[in-house]
């Protein structure tokens, strides 16, 4: 459609009648302001207008005006490209990960529940990310190749069981089979978060060897380590005491790893601290903005400008003529 970016530039439309309407002045200041269209287009001094006046004459006044208001064309909405992230999701479901050393909603859970519903609202924020999901135990598996598929992302995190990859934990294959799929992708943000309640007991590769070839495939790791740091259970002798059920989790490891990758490292002790771990990567790792548009604008004023420097140049060659 057409479109006048500046159209209060039309009521200037009778500013030549107002300039043969003042009160005569030196003539130094008349050439000042006079135009070479003014006496054919309006007769006397007192601002009478002539109707038999030649169109050439009030051409080039208007066709000015219309160059001045800057006449555009603009096109049909064009959507901007979005750019959003390939993020990887690798879940520790280890033997380890049934310690109820939980909470949700007051109710004692175990550790893979409490990442379930954590993990399940963080994956339907990150609208205009792929998303792929890894399941680790003793084995690491790709579960959800990259996919802007949210929801089969949260319903298979969901149906993932405890043990079902084994009872050991294999962190370094998990992030080994993130590089390959990372190197599968073109290339754009990549992350892996790694959640963990252990250290690595099996798999082929090593943690901080993995994390080398993650630098090197720019995929930036984000490792949280999951689990309470003190729980009060039944003695034998039926008293309690106080243990510690994340004894066995490796956080120099994890750190190293985040180092390594240029990430960070998280410990979630409770489902509150895990839900403000995922609130901070939202932030770290920005959700991609709504999709926007814009619309091509083509100025046109050089057309009216051309046309009215022509139509001056006719008035003045008609007025040698005449």
């Amino acid at each position: 459609m057409y479109n006048f970016d500046w159209p209060w530039v039309f009521f200037l439309l009778p500013l030549p009648w107002l300039v043969r309407m003042l009160p005569k002045v030196s003539q130094a200041s008349i050439t000042t302001i006079d135009a070479p269209f003014l006496n054919d287009l309006f007769g006397s001094k007192s601002g009478e207008f002539q109707p038999r006046a030649s169109v050439f004459n009030v051409l080039p006044w208007l066709l000015l005006l219309l160059a001045v208001s800057k006449p555009q064309w603009i096109g049909e909405a064009v959507p901007l490209p979005v750019e959003g992230r390939d993020l990887m999701l690798a879940i520790d479901i280890s033997g380890s990960m049934e310690q109820k050393d939980m909470q949700i909603n007051g109710q004692a859970v175990d550790r893979l529940t409490a990442v379930k519903k954590v993990a399940g609202e963080f994956i339907e924020r990150r609208v205009g990310d792929r998303l792929g999901l890894i399941l680790f135990g003793e084995n690491a598996y790709l579960q959800v190749p990259l996919t802007f598929d949210r929801e089969t992302v949260k319903t298979l995190l969901f149906e993932a069981a405890i043990g079902l990859a084994g009872k050991s934990t294999a962190i370094g294959d998990s992030i080994g089979l993130a590089v390959k799929k990372a190197r599968e992708a073109e290339q754009g943000n990549r992350v892996l978060i790694v959640l963990t309640d252990g250290q690595n007991t099996a798999g082929a590769i090593e943690p901080l060897k993995a994390a080398e070839l993650a630098r090197a495939e720019a995929l930036k790791i984000y490792t949280i380590g999951v689990g309470a740091d003190e729980l009060v259970v039944n003695s034998f002798f039926g008293g309690q005491r106080r243990i510690n059920p994340s004894s066995d989790l490796d956080e120099a490891s994890l750190k190293r790893i985040a180092a390594i990758t240029e990430g960070e490292y998280f410990r979630a002790r409770d489902t509150n601290e895990l839900e403000q771990i995922y609130a901070i990567l939202d932030e770290l790792e920005p959700l991609a903005e709504e999709e926007q548009f814009y619309r091509p604008t083509k100025e046109l004023y050089m057309w009216p400008l051309f046309a009215a420097l022509l139509s001056l140049f006719l008035t003045l060659w008609l007025r040698r003529l005449s």
